[in-house]
């Protein structure tokens, strides 16, 4: 006998720890979560695993290195657009982290599920579903940077072949063997996991500081 199931429609929907059911081609802020977003992303490698290392580098750790980079790039960003960035790569704790060769393969079907997560995770945290194009391209340089230290420091990419990929960054100092290195150090999933939620935590403190009235006229 046939299973009724059959005639149904496929479930598009994940059941988060947090107990929300988020539904990957319809998504809704309400069901976005910070704390299964920082659970997940922890858990999701970079480079499909293929990094040197006890532990796999994170999208999670990724996103923390590109805000900093980000913040030397522009040092005044405001906290909602460090937010933004911070975000970047949120999608990939439900779709996980696709290398850029294989979703030139999938094309539009990809691109238009992750853009509908990113848009309610945005509208989630207080942030426009699109933001600005100037803050959309900071992102990506800075991802583009880190991108090339993860290369050469992580995925065995020699400094020539990463270059002629993601273009050789500019203005960071060299080290002590005169080589053009971030110091890249996978984390544990755990720390991963916790450096984002804090850095999450902080950012929003500030945007909260910037929204209180008594604080801007302390600050002048």
């Amino acid at each position: 006998m046939a299973s009724a199931r059959t005639d149904q429609p496929p479930r598009a929907w994940q059941r988060m720890l947090s107990g929300r059911r988020l539904n990957l081609l319809d998504p809704s802020p309400l069901d976005v979560e910070i704390s299964d977003i920082a659970h997940g992303l922890a858990r999701v490698a970079r480079w499909n695993g293929q990094t040197y290392g006890n532990h796999a580098f994170s999208v999670a750790e990724h996103s923390l290195i590109v805000e900093d980079i980000a913040m030397m790039l522009k040092p005044d960003l405001p906290p909602h657009w460090r937010l933004a960035v911070l975000l970047h790569d949120a999608p990939e704790y439900v779709i996980g982290d696709m290398i850029s060769p294989f979703k030139s393969v999938i094309g539009e079907a990809y691109k238009g599920v992750e853009s509908r997560l990113q848009g309610a995770i945005h509208l989630r945290f207080g942030l426009p579903a699109a933001i600005p194009v100037a803050v959309k391209k900071l992102a990506k340089r800075a991802d583009i940077i880190c991108a090339y230290f993860e290369a050469v420091e992580l995925a065995g990419f020699d400094e020539d072949e990463a270059a002629k990929i993601f273009g050789k960054p500019r203005g960071f100092p060299l080290d002590a063997n005169g080589k053009l290195r971030y110091g890249l150090e996978p984390l544990p999933v755990k720390s991963a996991q916790e450096m984002f939620m804090q850095r999450f935590e902080e950012i929003e403190a500030l945007r909260e500081a910037g929204n209180n009235p008594k604080s801007r006229q302390a600050n002048g």
